[in-house]
């Protein structure tokens, strides 16, 4: 046990945890070197102790990290916080969250506060870096790292991101295996790469099927709730509406979700839904959502070790990372066959 009373000291930590000192600082310095099992179980002694580093290099200011988002409102984005200050408490690093709304206005603000608080690095989320940003940060010595990049990303700045390709294949390879044909695809931003990629890899898993994309049964949407009920929707009033639809984003499958019980559809009995992201809601929807799980708490924890690792000078050895993503299967969809043998009963 820890003492409770007087200052935690990394032996302190070292010891409950049963490893030895320098792994303890590898994991408040950010290092990728530690086993996923070990970080979890030192990361968690370091919150549970408030464990709070003496930092000279410093001069004795809080250590700052920025992540920067264009809009905070959703889940997804929580999740994200969540990952980046599960690794900052336990440097003893200070997170601030800010929102610019894509504004250049609002960009500007959140950059002269920047310079004002000497931020250690930053982390952006679905954006670009413009270029006046980009040279002045790099003028400020901060380092940057990116979360699912808009589009692509000067070559100096590292990115996090998910197998969007490969997660978009696998749900669609799920409705096919269940025998659907007729599907229904509900795009996100046309802007983002994440969408981009969970598209292609939808006709790619459609192409490798032999069943042709029908275009009529394609949408367009913004990954938020709204969009998803707007575009399932005109997909379920077609007289000839799809058996399945993919959602590229969970809170669109719940907006679909609601499109379907306002017509009187069932699902899964009358239309398979599957999502992609695995939010926390999407197992305590009714039906519980299948979706792909990209991994998003990891990806914001990734994203703070790598950018005070960068605070550090170190050298990052992978810049552009996806973390792998995972077919999680509910209840939400169901085989063609067995659907249509309930309907003749």
């Amino acid at each position: 046990m820890v003492a409770g009373k007087q200052r935690v000291t990394i032996a302190a930590i070292a010891d409950a945890a049963g490893v030895s000192v320098p792994t303890v600082s590898r994991v408040l310095n950010g290092r990728s070197d530690v086993s996923p099992q070990t970080r979890e179980l030192i990361e968690r002694l370091l919150r549970e102790h408030d464990y709070r580093p003496r930092n000279s290099r410093h001069s004795g200011r809080a250590r700052l990290i920025d992540l920067v988002f264009n809009d905070l409102d959703s889940p997804w984005a929580l999740e994200l916080v969540r990952g980046v200050e599960d690794v900052t408490h336990a440097a003893g690093v200070g997170t601030v969250v800010s929102q610019v709304h894509r504004r250049t206005t609002a960009t500007r603000q959140w950059l002269q506060n920047l310079r004002a608080r000497a931020s250690d690095g930053v982390v952006f989320v679905t954006s670009d870096v413009a270029e006046p940003v980009h040279t002045e940060l790099h003028r400020l010595r901060v380092p940057v790292v990116i979360i699912d990049p808009a589009g692509g990303a000067a070559t100096d700045v590292p990115t996090i991101g998910a197998t969007n390709w490969s997660g978009g294949r696998t749900a669609t390879d799920h409705l096919i295996s269940l025998g659907h044909r007729r599907i229904g695809f509900i795009a996100g931003p046309k802007d983002l790469l994440c969408s981009r990629a969970r598209l292609d890899g939808f006709r790619a898993a459609m192409e490798a099927a032999g069943v042709p994309v029908d275009p009529s049964l394609m949408e367009q949407g913004d990954f938020r709730n709204e969009s998803g009920f707007q575009a399932g929707g005109r997909l379920l009033e077609r007289p000839d509406r799809p058996t399945a639809i993919f959602a590229s984003s969970d809170q669109m499958a719940l907006g679909v979700y609601e499109a379907a019980r306002r017509r009187g559809l069932r699902v899964p009995d009358d239309l398979s839904v599957i999502g992609f992201d695995d939010l926390p809601d999407a197992c305590w929807s009714s039906p519980p959502l299948t979706t792909i799980r990209q991994p998003l708490a990891e990806m914001g924890a990734l994203a703070a070790r790598t950018v005070l690792r960068l605070s550090r000078g170190e050298t990052i050895e992978t810049p552009r990372v996806e973390l792998v993503t995972k077919l999680i299967v509910r209840e939400s969809t169901k085989s063609l066959a067995e659907t249509r043998g309930q309907a003749t009963e």
